[in-house]
This record gives structure tokens, sequence and C-alpha cells, in this order.
């Protein structure tokens, strides 16, 4: 099969043959069809979790997919062979190797769920890692009626996501982007833009002076940063961080509730996030596509930071 490998710590990104992998118990085997990108792909493929993860190489980059199910291990339960579904490879489970930018995946049965109907291969592979982001971190802030949230960094797929999550549940979204995508962080629900190039708190204190009740932040790499955002946030608020940089005892001062988000796409995750775009609360906003040969160039516009929406690719017919 054809799969976007690495073969060493320091080796580009590359297109290889390789034996399809056989499956295990509790395990997946899905015939891919799209492969959602995220920012941990291109950390993985730079090298970057060495020491925090087993690399086996060669290994397979990609971690969400969609696809068909082509074989199934000892144990799995809930799906049968044939069945369209979306998944993840859970980097939980601590070595990498397997992945999903390939012709074929082996993923864990507790991380598969029905591809949600209204979706296409495509836009359902987008939906795994930067959905289940998105929606811990919403329930984080306990978005709902009459609260106003504010998501920093709700360009990119995570934040295309939060916005329109928090907006489902009743919550008024402030997000941070730039003028040209103003109008289409409105079309997802936004009721406010924020430039995020000028200085996004006395921005937002200008127009709330009373604070928000919440912030998403997904963009602050350091707790310095994550501090100088959340003086936005009203005493009593709640903040979350996707980059784990919020400082739980600093924010516990002013009565803040600080969550460090750490996403956890599962079988009851990947079910709820679709049962959300059945029913037309949540629209997957893909960027690009690409094809599986052109898979890496995907990988480097995540690493310099400058996607928005989603990028997905496509593998099989």
């Amino acid at each position: 099969m054809k799969a976007l490998v690495i073969t060493d710590y320091d080796s580009a990104p590359a297109l290889r043959d390789l034996p399809v992998p056989e499956v295990g118990p509790g395990q997946v085997r899905l015939r891919v069809k799209a492969a959602g990108l995220n920012k941990i792909d291109s950390m993985i493929a730079a090298g970057m979790l060495k020491g925090q993860a087993e690399y086996r190489f060669p290994v397979v980059l990609g971690r969400d997919a969609a696809g068909i199910v082509d074989a199934l291990g000892e144990g799995v339960e809930d799906v049968a062979v044939g069945d369209e579904v979306i998944g993840h490879e859970l980097l939980a489970e601590g070595t990498l190797h397997d992945g999903t930018l390939a012709e074929y995946a082996i993923l864990p049965g507790r991380a598969i769920a029905p591809k949600p109907a209204r979706a296409d291969f495509v836009t359902a592979a987008a939906v795994p890692l930067a959905g289940a982001t998105a929606l811990q971190a919403v329930d984080a802030v306990d978005a709902g009626p009459g609260r106003t949230i504010l998501i920093a960094g709700a360009s990119g797929g995570i934040g295309s996501f939060a916005v329109q999550l928090a907006v489902s549940r009743g919550a008024r979204v402030i997000a941070t982007g730039l003028p040209d995508d103003a109008e289409r962080l409105r079309g997802l629900g936004a009721a406010e833009v924020v430039d995020y190039r000028g200085d996004v708190p006395s921005l937002v204190r200008a127009a709330h002076p009373e604070g928000v009740d919440g912030l998403i932040d997904l963009v602050s790499r350091d707790v310095d940063g994550n501090v100088a955002l959340s003086v936005v946030v009203r005493d009593g608020g709640k903040v979350a961080s996707t980059l784990y940089v919020a400082d739980q005892e600093k924010l516990a001062a002013r009565g803040i509730t600080g969550t460090n988000v750490v996403a956890s796409p599962v079988r009851e995750t990947l079910t709820t996030l679709g049962e959300e775009i059945d029913r037309g609360r949540l629209r997957v906003d893909v960027e690009e596509t690409l094809p599986l040969e052109n898979a890496a160039s995907g990988l480097d516009t995540l690493a310099t930071g400058h996607a928005r929406g989603k990028i997905v690719v496509t593998v099989g017919g």
C-alpha cells in the first residue's frame, strides 16, 4: 500500500510502499478514503515528540481518517466490515507507528464511530481531533445562553468548530481573526470579530468593560500569553487552553476555573459530533483538499500556522 512516512527523526515525509497492516485484538482496519491533517501531524513529522512517545520507524503520518471498515480484530463491537466510519489514531496508545495517511490504517476500535450521514468522506475526515478538542473546550467554559465567550484562534480548524458549537448552545461568541476572515467567521455564527494583530485584550475590554464569561485560548504557547488574554475574563469566569498553558493556580486567585484540554476522540465524542453534523448544527469547514502524493505540503502549511479551516488528504478513489 502507499503511505506517507518518515523513516527516522530527521527524514522528510515521503510516499513509500508498505505491506498492508494486520489487524490485532481491539483494532479496526480501515480502507482509508480521506485523512484530515492536524498540527500534531506536522509535529510528529518533525520529530518533535521524541522523548514523549516511542517512534517505531517507519512511522506512518496522520491521525484522523474516514473510510470503510475492512477487517476487525478480536473483541471489537458496534462496528461491522463494510461500515462507513470516522476514526482517530489515539496518541495515548503510546507508540508512533500506525497512521492514517495511507491506503489502509489500523485504528483502535474504541476510537471509531459511524460517519455522519450528511457528510462525505472528505468532510468527515476533518472532524475527529479538531472536533473533539473544540467540543471539550466548549464544555470547559460552560458555553450557553447568556454567556459571552472569546475564542482566540477562531480561524483555524479547532476554532471553526468551537465557534459553531458554542453558538449552537446559545452563547455569544467573539472570534479573533483577520479582517478578510470576518465574513467566514460571522457565517459560522460569531457575533463579533476582533483583528488578532491588534491589542486583543484592550479591544475586547473596550466593547465589554464588564469582561467576558469565558475564554477558549487556541493560540497562546506559554503561560504569560494565556495570562495576558485571561485579563478579559471576569472574576469567576472560565478559561480553556488547548496548548496546556492555563496556569490553574494563578487563575484561581481570581476565582477563574482554568482547564488544559486534552482531546479524547473516542467513540462517544465522535458520535456526538456526528449527530451535531446530521442535525445541521455543525458545518465542517474544509479549506483545502490534497491528494496523498501532495500531503507533505499540507503538513508544511500547518507547521507555519497559516491554515484556515481544515486541510484534508484524499486517499482512496
